[in-house]
């Protein structure tokens, strides 16, 4: 199967590379480029993912400027977690910070109860007793899980942003049938987490700007893994999985890997039906995608670019010339290279052939109910907000926006009414997108988080799975949700 474009409409989540010898003419052609720094790796073990994490913040060198970041353990992007199907997870957070955090585990289909948005826990510095900055969190992956590439984040109400834009965010891995499949077992694989950074915004010389918060902060500083554009090995004549991740408050990357062949194999919440090749790969903010790229060319250097991409506030950008400078926190439209694949010498003398079939993925049956959720920009009096609103409301906490059935199959039709793009993203189940505009999706996949262009309509299916109790729906700009762009949904039994 073949796609030329691929366009808002899948995402994808991406991972570290490995330093192998390099081939001489690659050395020559870039020999400024760094090679991805691997991520600390945490795998479960004998079935039991165990750690802790201390959110909290300091300095860390990015491109070469000492930079005030919030990180997990010290690092940025935090250390990557894998785990498989059925095993037990227990982790415990200890907040170092000056304000409430919490984590929710984005891509993983576990209980409301357990990824919990409401949580807070407590301010570790000045203000916590010994325990109340600690919480841990147990839980187990369901025996049927997917193999995903997921991710953990903070989701502390008026807070997300900031804290998500500051450095707070790592891999979640999971494990499963796709990984089984014999040509990606021989793959090679990394991960990158995408992210755009602010120094002068981290480090408090600058206050973000009111346009910036308004509609979404973005840095001019493009990162991933925390690095200006490293170089991940690309073996001659095998396989790269790349696993990308999304993990920017506010910015939609639109990638492209010209004068070179990748196909994705899986979206947000697991593996497609069969390789899919690409000419662009669009991410909103909390959508992941995972790619094969084979070592089928001239041996060389190949640049992931990302391209300039108006999320609908270019015009606006542009209106204000010159002065757009003195507003931190908000960058027009780029041009720049995030990654370099750099091809790497190999024992196999043939191609590494690509895997033809991957993973069915069934269709939902018709919907039991169909809802109609309209994104706007408004007033709600009764919540007294003057920001982002979703059927005419914002987000007011304990107030339940919509209540749904447990098993029951619904179409959302998401109408988005403003002219700016919204990523919706559904947390704890998992859905198909069947229509943009009145067309079907080009193939199915299974989603968390879709963009919503301006004034486009798209409707998701979803089935309440295992799991009842109380969640979030919301736009994954995340100064939208924190500005009340998020509703409530309870599930019963």
């Amino acid at each position: 199967m073949k796609r030329r474009q691929f366009n808002r409409r899948l995402v994808a989540f991406c991972a570290v590379a490995s330093g192998a010898p390099l081939l001489s003419r690659c050395t020559r052609n870039a020999r400024n480029l760094q090679e991805a720094i691997a991520l600390e790796r945490i795998s479960s073990t004998e079935g039991l993912l165990e750690l802790s994490l201390t959110a909290k913040a300091q300095t860390q060198a990015i491109a070469g400027e000492q930079v005030k970041l919030l990180t997990y353990n010290g690092q940025v992007p935090g250390p990557m977690l894998e785990a498989r199907a059925g095993d037990t997870v227990r982790i415990t957070l200890e907040n170092e910070l000056e304000v409430p955090t919490n984590l929710h585990y984005h891509g993983l289909h576990i209980s409301p109860a357990i990824d919990n948005v409401f949580r807070e826990v407590s301010a570790g510095v000045g203000t916590a007793s010994p325990t109340e900055n600690r919480y841990t969190y147990e839980f187990q992956i369901p025996d049927n899980h997917p193999a995903v590439t997921g991710w953990y984040h903070p989701h502390y109400h008026l807070r997300v942003a900031s804290q998500v834009f500051g450095g707070l965010a790592g891999p979640f891995i999971i494990r499963g049938e796709l990984d089984e499949i014999p040509e990606i077992q021989q793959a090679e694989e990394a991960v990158l987490l995408l992210k755009d950074f602010e120094p002068r915004l981290q480090n408090g010389s600058d206050q973000l700007s009111p346009l910036a918060e308004k509609w979404g902060r973005e840095g001019h500083l493009l990162t991933a893994n925390a690095q200006q554009n490293p170089v991940i090995g690309l073996p001659q004549n095998g396989l790269l999985r790349l696993r990308l991740i999304n993990a920017s408050a506010s910015r939609i990357y639109q990638l492209q890997l010209p004068e070179h062949p990748w196909f994705l194999i899986a979206t947000d919440r697991g593996a497609i039906a069969q390789p899919t090749e690409l000419e662009t790969l669009t991410l909103s903010p909390g959508e992941r995608a995972e790619l094969l790229i084979p070592g089928n060319r001239e041996a060389n250097d190949y640049k992931i670019w990302s391209l300039p991409y108006d999320r609908g506030i270019a015009e606006m950008i542009d209106g204000f010339g010159k002065a757009i400078e003195q507003m931190p926190g908000v960058v027009p439209p780029q041009k720049t290279a995030i990654a370099t694949l750099r091809y790497k010498e190999n024992e196999r003398t043939t191609p590494l052939p690509l895997p033809t079939q991957l993973v069915a993925v069934e269709p939902l049956p018709e919907p039991d109910i169909t809802r109609e959720f309209v994104l706007n920009h408004g007033i709600d009096s009764t919540a007294g907000s003057t920001g982002f609103i979703i059927n005419g409301e914002s987000f007011v906490m304990d107030k339940v926006n919509t209540r749904v059935r447990l098993n029951q199959v619904e179409d959302w039709r998401i109408v988005n009414k403003a002219s700016v793009d919204h990523p919706f993203h559904l947390h704890t189940n998992r859905f198909q997108v069947v229509e943009r505009n009145g067309k079907a999706d080009p193939f199915r996949a299974w989603k968390d988080t879709v963009n919503i262009g301006g004034y486009e309509t798209v409707t998701i299916r979803t089935k309440f799975e295992d799991f009842t109790g109380r969640t979030v729906y919301h736009c994954h700009i995340l100064d939208h949700e924190d500005q009340g762009m998020m509703g409530i949904v309870e599930i019963q039994a």
